[in-house]
């Protein structure tokens, strides 16, 4: 790459949709970030293990109502922190 091609990819980009990490808004959406991006991966980690257990069952039925209530309940967990990213963001950017 030549520094003609450097240059322009350098003007392209956007910095001011990067959280800013100096301010309090900055430092509290990192954590958040953070936060929910752990709580996102336990669940999919909690989801993973509940459909191994549910395939490893072996038609137990008291083994398959325990995988299917914990997938459904990673899955609430999952959607809810979807959601409170969501409203975090929006409140955040109200404020800023």
């Amino acid at each position: 790459m030549n520094f003609l091609h450097q240059t322009i990819l350098a003007q392209n980009i956007d910095l001011t949709s990067l959280p800013n990490p100096t301010t309090d808004e900055g430092r509290l959406r990192v954590i958040l970030t953070i936060v929910f991006s752990v709580t996102g991966s336990i669940a999919l980690l909690v989801i993973t293990i509940a459909g191994l257990r549910y395939v490893l069952s072996h038609g137990d039925p008291g083994l398959i109502a325990q995988s299917k209530n914990a997938i459904i309940y990673a899955l609430i967990g999952l959607l809810l922190s979807i959601f409170a990213l969501a409203i975090v963001t929006f409140v955040i950017g109200r404020v800023a």
